[in-house]
């Protein structure tokens, strides 16, 4: 296997671990349930490192980090085929994401945020084409419902500003331990064939540092996915 195939990976974890001296104590943020968008961001001076393996030996890198109050910019990196045997690696168009938390939320609102999403996954090689979207430009709001520990998150998309398509998501997580969640979420929401049926679990490693898991177009067939990723929070 070449050397190439590592590179990625790697440096996932080499520059997570290059900046763990700076310290962070509090449990990384909620930021994205699995694809989507919670109203939480990073605090000034965080940066969030998350590697996602997902269909076709595909690993995506995805950097955020909070510049000013309420702020998040980041920007993600994509190749496709990058684990397995096959040698025809393609590096994929960089993608940018950043989030304006607009409301803090109270005991009767929820917190809202706006953003843009530019991430895309399931990439064919022959038609040069996603099977997924980017969620593009959002809206979004998040509170705890009900219980202790269940946090829901709901909004509306554009994806495509030539379309005007509008799409809708929403999306829970429920804190069962403080090291154990579990995810769901229905997202692409404009009919029901194109929607999709997320659905996995955070485990929190340490406060900073969480494994997830999850399947994707849950019931779509052939389109099934299965993901796993490591997302790392420490300070700048």
């Amino acid at each position: 296997m070449s050397y190439k195939k590592w590179l990625l990976p790697l440096l996932g974890l080499l520059i997570p671990t290059g900046l763990c001296a700076q310290g962070y104590d509090g449990y990384a943020p909620e930021t994205l349930i699995i694809d989507v968008p919670t109203a939480n961001v990073l605090d000034k001076y965080q940066a969030s490192f998350l590697t996602r393996s997902y269909a076709d030996g595909s690993i995506m890198e995805s950097l955020d980090f909070g510049v000013i109050p309420q702020i998040n910019l980041g920007f993600s990196l994509a190749v496709y085929e990058f684990v397995g045997s096959s040698d025809e690696i393609k590096v994929l168009d960089p993608d940018f994401q950043v989030k304006w938390k607009l409301y803090d939320g109270s005991l009767y609102l929820p917190a809202i945020a706006i953003g843009y999403d530019g991430r895309r996954y399931g990439y064919d090689p022959d038609s040069k084409k996603y099977m997924d979207d980017r969620k593009g430009a959002y809206l979004t709001m998040t509170r705890e419902i009900f219980i202790p520990g269940l946090n829901a998150s709901a909004g509306v998309n554009l994806s495509d500003f030539d379309r005007h398509d509008i799409y809708f998501f929403l999306g829970m997580t429920w804190r069962l331990a403080e090291w154990f969640s579990l995810a769901a979420e229905w997202d692409n929401i404009n009919n029901v064939r194109d929607s999709r049926l997320n659905a996995g679990a955070h485990i929190y490693i340490t406060p900073a540092l969480v494994l997830s898991g999850a399947a994707r177009r849950i019931g779509r067939g052939d389109e099934n996915e299965r993901i796993l990723q490591l997302r790392y929070v420490t300070n700048f």
